[in-house]
C-alpha cells in the first residue's frame, strides 16, 4: 500500500488579503482524500517542489512547522491502521487522523455471517433452531445471487440500493423457481439483516425500506361440511388409517397445529367450574398462548378413546407419515383436495367456525394468532354457501 501526502495551493480562493489556503491531498493506492488544513500563505513563498514556504522568518517557520506535524499525524494514522491488519481505505487514514470514528465498511455477506453468529447464541433462548436455520438458508441465496449477477463474492452493504432487492427477487422467481409467498419470506429476512446493519452504524439509510412485497392471497384448502361428516362417518379397516383420521377430526374440531396436537398432554387440560374442559397451551409459531374449549363431543370421544397410561392424549405420528397417511385417506373417500395435517387447522377455522356465525375476533383468538389482521388475511372471504344464504336473506327483505 502507496502512501502520498502532498500539500496544494488553492490559488483559485485568494482572499482579501492576497493568501490563498492550502490543501492536503492524501493518496494511496490511486484514491485521492482532499482536506483542507485551515493555513493560509502568500503564494509567493510557496515553493512546491520542496513542498516548504521560504525565506525562513517566523511566519513561514509556523507554516512549515504546521504543515511537518499533519504529515507526521497522517503519518501515524497510516502506521496505526496497519497493525490492525484489517482492509482499510484513504477515507480511513483521513478519518483516523482527524479523530473520528471509523466505521468498518462491511460486505453484505461479510455482516451477514456476523449476524448469523450472534442470533446462534439466541437459539433456546429467544429463538428456536428453525428460525436460526432460515436465515442460514437465505444467506446461501444471497450469496448465489450476488456471483450470479455481479460475477464476485460479495458487494458492500454501502453499495444496497432498490435495484439490489428488486434484481433479488427476480432471481428467485426466475432462477431458484420460488413461489411468491418464499420469495417474501426470504425478503422479510434479509431486510431484518440490513436493518440491524443500519441501527449498529454501517448504513445511514436502509435501502429496502421503501420496498413493498407483492401481496400473496394464498388458497385456503379445508373441508366442507359434506367432506367432514364423510370422514367422520367412514370406518377404515386400518388401524394405522384409523389414528390418523381421528387425530386429523380432533383438530378439526380445535383448530390444534400438528406440533401442538403432537405434544399434547393431560396437564393441558384443564376442567372450569362448570363443567367445560379446556385446551391451555402455547402456539408453537407465535409463542403466545391460547385456550381452546372441548366443546364439541366428537373432540371429547377421541381423547376418551385413546387415554392411557402415557401422559399424551393422542397417538404420536410423525409429520411426514401423517401427510401420506392422510392422502391415502383422501384417496379413499375421493376427495380431490391435497390434504395435509395444516388443512384441519383451516377446515376449523372454515367451516367449523365462520360457517356457523362465530364472529372473527373470536376466532383469531382461538386460533391463536398474535393479530386479528392475520386472520382477516387469510378467512375474510366468505365461503360460496355462506355467502350465498346470505343474499336469500336479502331477497326476503321487503
Amino acid at each position: 500500500m502507496k502512501l502520498s501526502i502532498l500539500f496544494l495551493l488553492r490559488r483559485n480562493k485568494i482572499n482579501v488579503k492576497g493568501l490563498c489556503p492550502i490543501e492536503c491531498r492524501i493518496t494511496l493506492d490511486k484514491q485521492r482524500k482532499p482536506f483542507s488544513t485551515g493555513i493560509f500563505i502568500n503564494p509567493k513563498y510557496w515553493y512546491n517542489a520542496k513542498q516548504i514556504s521560504k525565506p525562513p522568518n517566523e511566519e513561514n517557520n509556523y507554516i512549515n512547522n504546521q504543515l511537518s506535524l499533519i504529515k507526521n499525524k497522517i503519518n501515524q494514522a497510516f502506521l496505526l491502521l496497519q497493525v490492525k491488519e484489517e482492509p482499510f481505505d484513504v477515507n480511513d487514514i483521513y478519518n483516523q487522523y482527524a479523530g473520528k470514528t471509523l466505521v468498518k465498511e462491511y460486505g453484505l455477506i461479510e455482516y451477514y455471517q456476523i449476524y448469523l453468529e450472534r442470533l446462534k447464541k439466541l437459539i433456546g433462548i429467544e429463538i428456536k433452531q428453525q428460525t436460526w436455520d432460515k436465515f442460514s438458508y437465505i444467506k446461501k441465496d444471497v450469496s448465489e445471487f450476488i456471483k450470479h449477477h455481479y460475477k464476485k463474492s460479495d458487494v458492500k452493504l454501502k453499495d444496497l440500493d432498490f435495484n439490489f432487492i428488486s434484481e433479488f427477487e427476480y432471481y428467485s422467481k426466475i432462477e431458484l423457481e420460488h413461489k411468491q409467498v418464499t420469495i417474501n419470506k426470504a425478503l422479510q429476512r434479509l431486510k431484518k439483516v440490513v436493518k440491524q446493519s443500519v441501527i449498529n452504524g454501517y448504513l445511514d439509510k436502509n435501502p429496502f425500506e421503501e420496498h413493498k412485497p407483492k401481496k400473496v392471497y394464498p388458497k385456503i384448502i379445508f373441508l366442507t361440511q359434506q367432506e367432514l361428516d364423510q370422514l367422520e362417518n367412514h370406518h377404515f379397516k386400518s388401524e394405522a388409517l384409523t389414528r390418523v383420521k381421528d387425530c386429523y377430526l380432533f383438530c378439526c374440531y380445535t383448530g390444534l397445529a400438528y406440533r401442538e396436537m403432537f405434544e399434547l398432554k393431560k396437564e393441558d387440560l384443564i376442567t372450569k367450574p362448570d363443567g367445560t374442559i379446556w385446551i391451555y397451551k402455547k402456539r408453537e409459531k407465535t409463542e403466545r398462548s391460547f385456550s381452546v374449549p372441548l366443546i364439541l363431543s366428537k373432540a371429547l370421544e377421541i381423547i376418551n378413546k385413546y387415554s392411557s397410561e402415557s401422559d399424551y392424549l393422542l397417538p404420536r405420528i410423525s409429520n411426514q407419515s401423517f401427510n401420506r397417511l392422510l392422502k391415502e385417506i383422501a384417496n379413499v373417500l375421493e376427495i380431490s383436495k391435497n390434504l395435509t395435517h395444516h388443512t384441519a387447522r383451516k377446515t376449523f377455522a372454515s367451516t367449523v367456525l365462520l360457517n356457523n356465525n362465530v364472529p372473527m375476533e373470536v376466532v383469531s383468538k382461538l386460533l391463536g394468532h398474535s393479530k386479528i389482521t392475520t386472520t382477516q388475511e387469510y378467512y375474510a372471504e366468505l365461503m360460496p354457501e355462506k355467502l350465498s344464504n346470505h343474499l336469500k336473506n336479502l331477497q326476503k327483505k321487503p
